[in-house]
Order: C-alpha cells, then sequence, then structure tokens
C-alpha cells in the first residue's frame, strides 16, 4: 500500500473539510465520497467539488457501501462511536474527530470491534500536533527534563460569538446539551500523548452557568476543571471551556526542567513557540539552561494554510500514513483516545457525586471492560430514560424558546452572508493550498 493513494469517505462536510482540504494538496490521499444529513452543507460541497470524481451522500448506511479503504468521521462530537463501528464492520479504516465515544458501553463496543477487524483506528485530536505541544512531546522522549511530576493545560474558548453557526440555534444540538467536562481532550490531549503516561485518577469540577450560557442556550456549566493523577504518580491540572478570554496553553514540570508554550496574551506566536528550562544534573542549578524558540516543523509549508496552528494538516497525514504501515506515523491509538476521554467522562462522574476521587479503567485490559458493557449514562440520553444525567449538577434543566429561536435566526444571517463563519469553514484551504507529496 506504500504508493497507492488512499481513497477517503468523509462524513460531515462542515468540519470535515479539513481532511478535504488535505486531500486537495496531498499526493497519498484522495476524497472520494462525502456524507452530510444537512442539504445545505452537502450543496455547499457540491459546489466546491462537483468537477471532481466525488459521491454524495446524505446518508450514512448508502455512503459506507461506496469503493473505500477508509472513513474520516467529522460529526456530531457525541455520535462518532456507532458510526465507527459501522465503518469498521464494513471493512473501512476509521479516523475519529472528537470525541471518540460518549458512553462507557460504546467504549466497550469500539475497542472490542477494533480489535476483532484489525484495521486501522485513529483518533484525530489535532491539538496535539500543534507546533509547541508537538514539540514539548519530542523533548520529553529525548528526556530534556527528566520524569515528569506536574502539567498544566488549558483550552479556552469563548464561543458566543460563533455560537449560532456551529450549534444553529437548536436545543438539542450536543453543544447545548454537553457537561462540562465533556470536550476535554484539546487540553489534555498533547498531556498524554506527549509523555505517554495513563491516567489513573481523575476529581472533577464545574464552573456554574454564566450569562453567556443564558445568552447561548447551553445548559452545560461555562467551564470545567479536571485534576488527573498518571501512572507515575505527577499531577495534571486541566482547563477548558468558554471562559471570557481564550487560552491555548500547555506546561510541564520534569524532576530535570519545565517547558512551556507561550500564554495567548504573551505574544502572537502563542502555542507555536516554546520556552524550556532544563539541567541535566538534576540538583545542580548552575548548568540550567534557558531557551525561547519557534519549533521547526519539517513539512511546515505544506501546514501553513491549515486551520489550528496547522494541526489539521498533521491529523490527517498521520492518519493515512498509519494506513500506509508507515512506521513513523504519529498518531494516537483507541486505547490512549480512551485515556484521554475517560478523564471528562470521570470528571462529570466526580462532579455529580460531590467531588470525590474516581479510578480511570485501562481498557487494554479485558477484564476492566465487563464493568462498564452495559453502562450508557449519558447528558444525551432521551427524556426519561433511566441512563438520562442532567447537563449540570447546579439544578438548571430548560432554557427559555425565545434563546433557540434568537440564535436559529442569527445562524441563518450567518449561513447567507458572504463573510459569515460557516462560508469561511467551508472554503478554508483551497485558494491558498499548493500541490505537494508527502
Amino acid at each position: 500500500m506504500a504508493n497507492k493513494k488512499i481513497r477517503i469517505g468523509v462524513m460531515g462536510a462542515y468540519r470535515g473539510t479539513s481532511m478535504i482540504s488535505y486531500c486537495d494538496v496531498a499526493d497519498n490521499a484522495e476524497v472520494v465520497a462525502i456524507c452530510d444529513k444537512w442539504p445545505e452543507a452537502l450543496q455547499r460541497q457540491k459546489d466546491n467539488y462537483g468537477d471532481r470524481n466525488i459521491a454524495f451522500y446524505d446518508n450514512f448506511d448508502d455512503f459506507i457501501k461506496h469503493d473505500m479503504d477508509a472513513v474520516w468521521l467529522a460529526n456530531y462530537a457525541h455520535e462518532h462511536a456507532p458510526f465507527a463501528i459501522k465503518a469498521l464492520k464494513a471493512g473501512k479504516h476509521v479516523a475519529s474527530e472528537v470525541l471518540p465515544v460518549q458512553t462507557m458501553a460504546e467504549a466497550v463496543e469500539l475497542v472490542e470491534t477494533i480489535e476483532e477487524t484489525g484495521l486501522t483506528y485513529v483518533y484525530a485530536e489535532n491539538y496535539v500536533y500543534m507546533p509547541g505541544p508537538n514539540e514539548m512531546r519530542k523533548l520529553y522522549k529525548e528526556g530534556a527534563i527528566g520524569e515528569l511530576e506536574y502539567a498544566e493545560c488549558e483550552y479556552v474558548h469563548n464561543c458566543e460569538s460563533i455560537w449560532p453557526s456551529i450549534a444553529y440555534g437548536d436545543k438539542n444540538h450536543w453543544r447545548n446539551r454537553m457537561y462540562a467536562n465533556f470536550y476535554c481532550t484539546h487540553s489534555l490531549g498533547p498531556i498524554i500523548h506527549g509523555t505517554k503516561l495513563r491516567p489513573v485518577k481523575v476529581v472533577g469540577f464545574e464552573g456554574k452557568l454564566s450569562d453567556r450560557c443564558f445568552r447561548m442556550g447551553k445548559l452545560g456549566g461555562t467551564y470545567a476543571v479536571e485534576m488527573v493523577e498518571l501512572e507515575n504518580g505527577a499531577l495534571v491540572k486541566s482547563l477548558h471551556g468558554g471562559l471570557y478570554k481564550g487560552s491555548c496553553w500547555f506546561n510541564m514540570y520534569g524532576n530535570k526542567g519545565r517547558m512551556e508554550t507561550a500564554r495567548t496574551d504573551a505574544s502572537s506566536d502563542t502555542y507555536r513557540r516554546i520556552y524550556v528550562y532544563n539541567d541535566p544534573f538534576p540538583g545542580d542549578y548552575k548548568n540550567e539552561k534557558r531557551v525561547s524558540y519557534l519549533p521547526e516543523v519539517s513539512t511546515s509549508t505544506k501546514s501553513e494554510s491549515f486551520g489550528h496552528g496547522g494541526s489539521d494538516f498533521y491529523s490527517a497525514y498521520n492518519f493515512v500514513e498509519a494506513i500506509k504501515g508507515n512506521p513513523e506515523a504519529d498518531y494516537i491509538d483507541i486505547y490512549s483516545a480512551l485515556d484521554m476521554c475517560f478523564c471528562g467522562i470521570f470528571a462529570y462522574r466526580s462532579v455529580l457525586a460531590g467531588g470525590i476521587t474516581m479510578e480511570i479503567p485501562n481498557f487494554r485490559n479485558k477484564e476492566e471492560r465487563e464493568k462498564y458493557r452495559n453502562d450508557k449514562l449519558s447528558v444525551f440520553a432521551e427524556e426519561g430514560s433511566p441512563d438520562k444525567l442532567p447537563s449540570n449538577n447546579q439544578g438548571i434543566t430548560s432554557m427559555p424558546d425565545e434563546v433557540y429561536a434568537r440564535q436559529k435566526e442569527l445562524f441563518e444571517a450567518d449561513l447567507k452572508s458572504t463573510t459569515g463563519y460557516s462560508n469561511m469553514a467551508f472554503n478554508q484551504s483551497r485558494a491558498k493550498s499548493k500541490k505537494i507529496e508527502v
């Protein structure tokens, strides 16, 4: 498969634009099918790619029968697992954007399906490929700061200005119903992937619903904190959610030094710049070295037009290279994906239980899965179901209908605008990219 162009089917015409754009500029993959239930999104991609040999589908069951090697899942964040399982059973390799599962029962079925089929599954957590976090991973592997003792990570994104364009004014949209700890892998991902240390315990915290939540129609808390213990005893503080000012920041303390990315407010470099302080001989601070630099990325010119600091390019690139059997492919497998995801699931269970410590199961061990085989607890369960969890622990169960009506009006206005957020997403890199070899 080394010289074969991998045929990709994209599920999710909106967010799936990142993989479509990757295939625009790469020689190792091509998009052959696009699927979405949203007619407007499908039509946008038909307008963009109608001159290509691409099939378009409005339902997954027909889409999965298409002659292709792999599926890129960019659908709703709480619906990835059922589609991944269907795709794997149909003989397709799978890349899943965040998040891999929404329930523990899904996690059991997904991991066992991957093991049974032997196909490639990649978790496309793009923040691990940002220049700063990616360099931290390389340095940690080389022992630059020694063994991890403590880390902090932040993914703060105030989405109020774009909320109509990503939640559509739909009161049942996953973004409006998700709990505060749900979307945790943008913050925790680079630490877990960078150190290869498994999380074993977590305590969760939930921020109160702010005025922004009530304007947006969002039922989950404004932000969340996870305090995670790793298998070597190191502690990690993870902060993510919709606080006022955005922040994307990663920091690791080892027994021989410390390294971090630039704070968002420090300079325009943000997650591109890294600061390293280390002492090759622990305790002998006379030899401490202090450096700050922008990491060189070998394929930086290929990725510069892609979103999230170029990391969207590397999510796609490493998926394709994993399928092709490249031993250098840097990707997140199902076990590490669940490690990251379980931090959020069990942090919220900690919140609901009053802040007690929760143990995080290791799904590499088959015997640890049995306890969760029928565990379907979820905020996304149907009303009245015994599996239904509240979206917050503060007793707020609904928002006024007029909030969603206003959000829908703003969404429809955005769709009509040539400069709106939705249009920007559909056209993110076609005009900028050049054909490349990878």
